[in-house]
């Protein structure tokens, strides 16, 4: 095997190796545009404590939204008024965008995970990375997985980065 694919695939292994801690959107790659349907994955809890609460901020031009339902978790979606009201596929009026969805009450142990689903109508903005703020809450202590890169800063190197979505042409 030549050395430089053995490089790539040690590098591969190792990134990988470094999300599993972090929340992940999986597929984490979609079509601009399009509806759209992906996982968000609690690998673990707060320092042993079990995961009691899912929170994920929705980006600015998701539309849609539509929560997995969870057996004994109750979901609660909150939602805000638009600047510019729009039309959608079905020419009716849209004044609100989900703003927030949250899971809660249902107890994750910190040696499982679990995936939160959420279906949801996609902006038409090929190239963009659209990320989802998300709070992991536990019967004791909190992750805030709410860290966005900035310019020339790379995702796996953020304590606790933000799930994110990559839009394709």
């Amino acid at each position: 095997m030549r050395p430089h694919i053995v490089l790539v695939l040690i590098a591969s292994l190792l990134d990988g190796g470094a999300a599993i801690a972090h929340v992940t959107a999986s597929p984490d790659m979609a079509k601009s545009g399009s509806y759209f349907t992906t996982n968000f994955t609690v690998p673990h809890g707060c320092a042993g404590a079990a995961t009691v609460a899912v929170r994920i901020k929705l980006p600015e031009g998701v539309g849609d939204v539509k929560p997995q339902q969870k057996p004994g978790w109750t979901v609660d979606i909150v939602t805000r008024k638009l600047d510019v009201a729009s039309r959608d596929a079905h020419g009716s009026t849209i004044t609100e965008a989900v703003d927030e969805v949250a899971w809660r009450g249902g107890k994750l142990p910190d040696n499982l995970y679990d995936t939160f689903g959420l279906l949801m109508k996609l902006p038409d903005k090929p190239g963009a990375t659209l990320y989802f703020p998300t709070v992991q809450e536990c019967e004791q202590g909190v992750h805030r997985w709410i860290e966005i890169p900035a310019a020339g800063q790379q995702w796996h190197d953020l304590d606790q980065p933000a799930p994110f979505v990559k839009l394709t042409p």
